[in-house]
């Protein structure tokens, strides 16, 4: 008998029925879906940030550490007098530090600026170390902890700024180099620059050993802002508030200065050089970040 299918019209046969089940399977999978979205990615940052105003006479560099974004622009300077108030460096690293490993203690109004140590040489001086050190490095030497006072021009950098500057000027019982003009330094200029481009909510200078702090006032008294820092901070850490420094007479200082351009400023003098009084300092600040939170149309400026 002869079979219905040839091996040819067999092999035909196999062949369309796989043609038809590849014709199949692809008309009823199913399309891929294609999902498109308009999210934009959200960008992290990493508080601090860390930028460079300004370098030294020595070419050492004047950083500044920035945290948050907020438009209140409050600024924290240590370390003019380099290594003789080599506290108010470590200070400014402490806070450093704080805001590092706390980050939602800054308040979302609010930028922080901290300048650690505006004479690097004087500091260099006295602890034989570039930017952070420790108090096992600083000298015990008298003298070389009274010439980290000054920059490698020997020139008081307290003295040098735009407000009742006079060529000499007086630390103590002593008559000290103020500069051959106001900002005639690489450091004070770094200030004045970074200062009048930021324009700054507030400002608050960390000194030692007044124990005490201090409004700031040039030509045309004091400001009321001013007062309101002075107060705030003395009565949260502790420090006596003293509206005007009068044991002599101080010529060309950084605070004075920035009252003369309408920037509120205060001096916080530490008790002694040795210690940085963290936790009084750390009340002092919360107070002054609590009063710009809470007064958000505070003179802001940025």
């Amino acid at each position: 008998m002869q079979p219905l299918l040839s091996k040819k019209n067999i092999a035909i046969v196999f062949i369309l029925i796989i043609l038809s089940l590849g014709t199949y399977i692809k008309l009823h999978e199913k399309t891929p879906v294609i999902e498109i979205t308009n999210k934009k990615e959200e960008k992290v940052i990493t508080w601090p940030i860390k930028t460079i105003i300004g370098t030294s006479i020595e070419k050492r560099a004047i950083e500044k550490y920035t945290f948050g974004d907020g438009p209140t622009h409050l600024v924290f300077v240590g370390g003019i007098h380099g290594g003789y108030e080599w506290n108010s460096i470590l200070l400014s690293y402490t806070f450093i530090d704080y805001l590092t490993n706390n980050p939602t203690s800054i308040p979302k109004n609010i930028t922080i600026s901290i300048v650690p140590s505006v004479n690097p040489d004087g500091a260099y001086k006295v602890t034989g170390k570039e930017g952070r050190f420790t108090r096992e490095d600083v000298s015990n030497d008298k003298k070389i902890l009274t010439s980290g006072r000054f920059n490698a021009n020997n020139v008081d950098l307290n003295r040098n700024f735009d407000c009742k500057w006079k060529p000499k000027s007086t630390w103590q019982s002593n008559i000290v180099s103020a500069g051959s003009a106001p900002f005639s330094e690489p450091e004070t200029k770094a200030i004045q620059h970074f200062m009048l481009t930021e324009k700054p909510t507030a400002v608050i200078f960390w000194h030692s050993q007044s124990n005490s702090v201090f409004a700031s006032q040039c030509q045309n008294g004091i400001m009321q802002e001013t007062l309101t820092l002075m107060n705030l901070y003395s009565q949260a850490s502790g420090y006596p508030a003293i509206q005007s420094f009068d044991a002599y007479e101080i010529t060309g200082a950084a605070d004075d200065w920035l009252s003369s351009i309408n920037i509120p400023a205060i001096t916080v003098e530490l008790q002694s050089h040795e210690t940085i009084e963290w936790e009084e300092n750390l009340a002092g600040i919360q107070a002054i970040l609590k009063q710009y939170t809470n007064n958000q149309s505070s003179n802001i400026k940025k």
